[in-house]
């Protein structure tokens, strides 16, 4: 049975060790197809803060009853609570009242997360800086004063772009087309002997930058930070397409083409209708792929999905229009917030349908994630067969 004790008003919450495990837990739940958003997690939190986190049968109860909102779900919670927290292979009988650390550490549930040390209930971080700490801060994790210093870090990352040879040529000393325009008006100053001759090559420039970003309820914790992340990318240049998706497509480009993140933030949220609504991967790609790729913009252009996979409508649809995306794209980048968790695998029907038309899937859960993207982006080369 739950503690039925209920926290004074001036309690505490969670100490933020807990509050990792407990947001990180709620991905792991979300990729094994539960329907667990921000609102589930604050909630499991509150619940968090009336127990006693010694006592396993109590913090069991609390996330179950939180988290949960399916019958057909009870399995694969159980399977993940002991696997997560109690690092089992299979869930044993409940065994009331077991103590899962010491007394000292009852304010702490489960063993840390890969890459988190605790001492005496603080993370340790060593010699690290705020913003070297804040880089690697789950966006899912983070506090309003936390996301508003993230928010410059993410203004600031250089948005990589591959370059392709275009048609037009330039002057080139060491090009091997002459430059026949060049040359006759060379020979003018020398009787008409062509004395110097003029060569060119063909031109660079970057490539097509189309990014979709999902804003369904799923993707409520990461959607605002990723739209920052659209807005950088919009700034890079010329050649760059934004879009957002719940249950219906919707073009930024114009919106996110302010220089100021914050007008460009507001004109978006204001031209979004769906935001934290459903999810329609599929319908929403065919959507971009009957109006947008018929009109060439997706053909040579480097494509970026920003989502968590987790589809609602028909994972063939997914399957059909990643297809039809990848035919005519020169690389397919899909950026999915969970595979930041070392444990990731896209399991998700959306995920599974999308995968074999992906030629990177990156993670997106961090500042530091969002940096090396840049980079991926940069130096993407097509590996799927066209």
């Amino acid at each position: 049975m739950a503690d039925s004790r209920t926290p004074s008003p001036a309690a505490a919450g969670p100490p933020h060790a807990v509050v990792r495990h407990v947001v990180l837990f709620g991905r792991v739940l979300r990729e094994g197809g539960l329907e667990v958003g921000p609102r589930r997690i604050a909630d499991a939190l509150r619940a968090l803060d009336a127990i006693d986190l010694a006592r396993q049968e109590d913090v069991y109860w609390a996330l179950r009853q939180t988290l949960v909102a399916r019958r057909e779900d009870l399995e694969t919670f159980d399977r993940a609570f002991h696997a997560w927290f109690l690092r089992a292979a299979t869930p044993p009988p409940l065994r009331p009242a077991q103590p899962l650390r010491t007394a000292a550490e009852r304010r702490r549930v489960g063993a840390p997360a890969a890459g988190v040390e605790l001492d005496g209930g603080e993370i340790e971080v060593g010699s690290w800086s705020r913003d070297e700490l804040l880089r690697k801060r789950d966006f899912a994790a983070m506090t309003a004063e936390e996301f508003a210093r993230a928010r410059a870090l993410i203004r600031e990352i250089a948005v990589g772009r591959p370059r392709r040879r275009t048609h037009r040529l330039r002057p080139d000393d060491r090009g091997t087309a002459i430059d026949v325009r060049a040359l006759v008006r060379a020979s003018l100053a020398t009787g008409g002997d062509p004395v110097v001759r003029a060569y060119r090559s063909r031109a660079h420039a970057p490539r097509k930058l189309v990014l979709l970003l999902d804003i369904s309820g799923s993707m409520e914790a990461y959607a605002r930070a990723l739209l920052l992340y659209l807005h950088a990318a919009r700034g890079s240049g010329r050649g760059v397409e934004t879009f957002a998706f719940g249950t219906r497509l919707t073009r930024l480009t114009p919106e996110l083409g302010s220089r100021n993140a914050d007008t460009a933030l507001a004109a978006a949220s204001s031209r979004v209708v769906d935001w934290s609504g459903g999810t329609r991967i599929g319908e929403s790609l065919k959507a971009y792929n009957d109006e947008w790729g018929r009109r060439a913009l997706t053909r040579g252009a480097v494509v970026v999905v920003l989502s968590d996979g987790c589809e609602r409508g028909d994972p063939l649809v997914v399957a059909a229009e990643m297809a039809r995306l990848a035919r005519q794209a020169f690389a397919v980048v899909w950026v999915n917030p969970l595979k930041g968790h070392p444990e990731y695998e896209p399991l998700t029907g959306g995920m599974q349908a999308a995968y074999p038309y992906i030629d990177r899937l990156v993670s997106g859960h961090d500042v530091a994630s969002l940096e090396a993207l840049g980079t991926v982006l940069g130096g993407i080369v097509r590996r799927h067969a066209a």
